[in-house]
């Protein structure tokens, strides 16, 4: 007798709560790059690009990650919405961060931002 086991598939999202330069990306590279889809902000410049690529996620049940600054509630409240609408487990990702770090860091970096945005 063939038995099939199907693992479950929890649709996931993650959402990333910290200010530039407190290891975000760093840390979706380490642990989410294989598994989850980014959006980004940074990488998908506009709203409308970042609109599709969620359609896209909840619609194939993607896991994925919203890797932006996300610091005030009425922020995250938008992609927390779209994921309880679409039966999504939401997972936050506080990055507690030393502003003086999080400037160094930042002054390394190859797209390094104006130092006002971290403070």
């Amino acid at each position: 007798m063939l038995r099939v086991v199907l693992k479950n598939k929890t649709m996931e999202m993650n959402i990333f709560i910290g200010i530039p330069a407190s290891g975000k990306s760093s840390f979706y590279k380490e642990l989410f790059f294989n598994s989850h889809i980014r959006i980004s902000m940074d990488l998908l410049n506009t709203r409308n690009k970042e609109g599709k690529l969620l359609q896209y996620c909840f619609e194939t049940q993607s896991k994925m990650v919203i890797d932006n600054t996300n610091v005030t509630k009425k922020c995250r409240k938008k992609y927390i919405e779209l994921a309880k609408q679409n039966n999504y487990k939401v997972i936050g990702y506080y990055f507690e961060s030393n502003i003086q770090d999080c400037v160094i860091r930042n002054k390394n970096r190859k797209d390094s931002i104006n130092e006002i945005g971290i403070n």
